[in-house]
């Protein structure tokens, strides 16, 4: 951990940057458990857990292709407070949602919410590259998942007991306030960066990246292998465990938030434990580890305590998964070029995790057990593995730390 204190404390603006992302992040899975604990409680089907899990993807893919042009165009700081007071309003709102006859509203504000944290992330993360390179680079990006973990960890286990004692209606209201805080520490951060902007207009700009990609093949490439990662999309499979295997055993809001608890601790040791031993090659075996983690899941699946610790397990794969194949992609990429093509990665890195948590409610309701879903879910890693293995045959892609 001493490395990631020294990048903070050598850098004023990512020490406040990385400090926002911790408020906010815990605010959002505040937000997170409260929704699905007032699904569970409406009795929904299993389609309808499904479709609002994919809902939390689907915002960021339809508004990627817009916000990547607008980066490369808006200072930062000015988007960033306008996505913020856009997800408070959309999340104190939620408490409006009573009811069946409500889940109009909770599919709107979902997908406003959600597509604000995206926007917000995708300009966050295009920030990076300008003001870090190299193993600066990397390590922030290490620690983003470290916070992105830890806030995962604390904000889903304390929700949990929250929900359970103060009811779901408090929890949105704590959220919305969660993101007043945020606000406020942004508004207050002296950011000035220069936006290099050039004489195309917005569709002009989008044709341009396309172009971009057609000659950087290698981006889209790490684009796709950063894709794989969506995969980890497990919401709506832990709701369901949830529903059918340990209803009897704990309370649902108390069940949902430790076992993403137990998930998010492998998540936050994983970087810490594997980062000295970060290869290219390494990447590979780490995906055909993922795969094999989440195969051991679908097994202990039907025990609520050997859940707990396959979903450590699983998690301590997946943040060294992310950061990586994301620093890879920022790396072999042109400074012009940061927040359209961080944008359009992560339309597709979203667009795999929507189609996760559709096919995990599809298949729920087709005949699949669920241990069956984590298994197919296992698989794709495995693919992940050796796609990412014949890519490093047939193209030359420099270290992390080169």
């Amino acid at each position: 951990m001493k490395k990631y204190i020294s990048l903070l404390r050598a850098n004023a603006v990512l020490r406040r940057l990385s400090t926002i992302q911790l408020i906010a992040y815990f605010g959002a899975w505040f937000s997170n458990v409260a929704i699905y604990t007032l699904l569970l409680d409406m009795n929904v089907s299993a389609g309808i857990v499904a479709f609002v899990a994919m809902l939390h993807f689907l915002a960021g893919v339809v508004q990627a292709p817009l916000s990547g042009s607008l980066i490369d165009s808006v200072k930062p700081k000015k988007l960033m407070l306008i996505l913020i007071v856009v997800e408070i309003f959309a999340t104190l709102f939620l408490i409006l949602v009573n009811g069946l006859n409500d889940l109009w509203l909770l599919y709107i504000l979902i997908f406003l919410k959600m597509a604000a944290a995206s926007f917000y992330f995708t300009t966050e993360m295009s920030l990076l590259p300008k003001i870090l390179q190299g193993d600066q680079l990397q390590r922030a990006n290490e620690l983003h998942s470290i916070i992105w973990s830890f806030s995962y960890t604390l904000g889903m286990a304390l929700s949990g007991f929250f929900v359970h004692y103060f009811g779901i209606t408090m929890a949105f209201i704590l959220d919305a306030t969660i993101f007043v805080g945020a606000f406020f520490m942004l508004f207050t951060l002296e950011l000035e960066l220069e936006v290099i902007k050039g004489e195309e207009n917005l569709l002009q700009m989008m044709r341009d990246t396309f172009s971009y990609l057609k000659k950087n093949t290698l981006a889209l490439h790490l684009m796709v292998l950063h894709a794989f990662v969506g995969l980890t999309a497990f919401d709506a499979l832990v709701a369901l465990m949830v529903d059918t295997y340990y209803a009897g055993i704990v309370a649902t809001a108390l069940a949902l938030g430790l076992l993403h608890s137990a998930r998010a601790l492998g998540l936050v040791i994983g970087p810490v434990v594997l980062s000295r031993y970060l290869s290219n090659q390494f990447i590979v075996y780490i995906f055909i580890a993922q795969g094999l983690a989440v195969m051991l899941w679908a097994y202990m699946m039907h025990d609520f305590y050997l859940s707990l610790l396959a979903s450590v397990i699983v998690g301590f794969f997946t943040t060294t998964l992310w950061s990586y194949t994301y620093t890879l992609l920022q790396k072999n990429i042109e400074p012009k070029y940061y927040g359209r093509i961080v944008a359009y990665n992560d339309m597709l890195f979203l667009s795999s995790a929507a189609f996760t948590s559709y096919m995990i409610g599809f298949l729920a309701t087709h005949n699949f057990s669920l241990k069956e879903v984590a298994f197919i879910m296992g698989v794709g890693f495995l693919i992940g593995g050796i796609y990412f293995q014949w890519v490093l045959k047939v193209r030359k892609i420099e270290e992390i730390s080169e």
